[in-house]
């Protein structure tokens, strides 16, 4: 997914291979606000215009800060790709036993990758659920199909599987590849894992998402931080905005960043507003044991791959 990091020495992020990623604008969203029910306004959610570069940089030359990079620009070229599982409501129909899966595109595969941590259930794969998880990738092409199976392991293994769908917002696409068999030893025809291609007329096309590389500086001052869950939303021109995306993937996430005097920077894939960013909408759901945050500014990259 992401990897961030608060403090490191200031350099530029450079791609590890020449010439992969175009660099547009940069944009800067000064705040200097509270985000927080019990200070300043009471609100939790701002909306920032952006300024020009040298209103930000006067206070940031000599701060000392910036986040690790490299794992940014990798993450840049990767595509990340929503899996959802469909467990059928049979009987038994769920399982306990380890569950991987393998996409197969038109350039590459992404190997074996294990499903453990589904956003949606903690107790995975049972009757009648849908499970969500994230699998990155570097660029494997157009998906042509996938192979999902078990090791057999657990108390309970055998499995029926309704169907996966597997959204990729770089790719524009999100395929439904229908199952309604059995992975198991003692149903069916005995596989425990199966190759299976998407329903072409289930097939969505939309306009790709592209990364977006968001710089978050948490303020300097007494309580700054928060462990809430941040979002953000971007605003083109024409009324074209993003949908609102939170930056941390997890509660642990959430404890992690946004610390007082603290750097983060993020990679996300988001609906593309185009050349110029009008102005964002970030803030915070008030969770958490420590909500109240003081922004400081964001700073926001638009990247694309070259010849786009």
């Amino acid at each position: 997914r992401l990897l961030t990091s608060k403090r490191a020495p200031r350099e530029e992020p450079v791609a590890p291979f020449p010439c992969v990623l175009l660099s547009f604008c940069r944009y800067y969203f000064p705040c200097q606000r509270w985000l927080a029910v019990e200070e300043d306004d009471g609100q939790i959610a701002r909306e920032l215009v952006p300024v020009d570069e040298a209103f930000v940089k006067k206070d940031s030359e000599n701060d000392g800060q910036s986040p690790a990079t490299l794992g940014l620009e990798q993450k840049a070229k990767s595509t990340t790709y929503m899996v959802k599982v469909k467990t059928g409501d049979k009987k038994n129909a769920g399982t306990d036993a380890n569950v991987f899966i393998t996409l197969y595109g038109s350039k590459d595969d992404t190997g074996i990758v294990s499903l453990k941590a589904s956003k949606t259930n903690k107790n995975k794969f049972e009757r009648g659920k849908v499970d969500e998880f994230t699998v990155e990738s570097v660029d494997i092409g157009d998906l042509k199909k996938i192979k999902i199976g078990h090791d057999n392991k657990g108390n309970s293994t055998g499995w029926f599987l309704e169907w996966v769908e597997i959204d990729a917002p770089s790719l524009g696409q999100c395929l439904k590849f229908p199952c309604g068999r059995w992975l198991d030893k003692s149903e069916d025809d005995g596989a425990i894992e199966r190759i299976i291609f998407p329903a072409k007329l289930q097939t969505v096309e939309y306009i790709p998402f592209v990364p977006y590389e968001i710089t978050v500086y948490t303020s300097d001052i007494f309580g700054a931080g928060t462990d809430a869950d941040v979002f953000i939303v971007l605003y083109g021109s024409d009324g074209i905005c993003t949908r609102q995306k939170s930056l941390c993937l997890n509660k642990r996430e959430q404890r992690m960043y946004f610390e007082r005097n603290s750097v983060n920077q993020f990679i996300v894939e988001l609906e593309d507003v185009g050349d110029i960013i009008e102005k964002i909408r970030i803030g915070h759901n008030g969770g958490g044991l420590n909500s109240g945050w003081h922004l400081d500014r964001v700073t926001i990259r638009r990247l694309l791959p070259n010849g786009k």
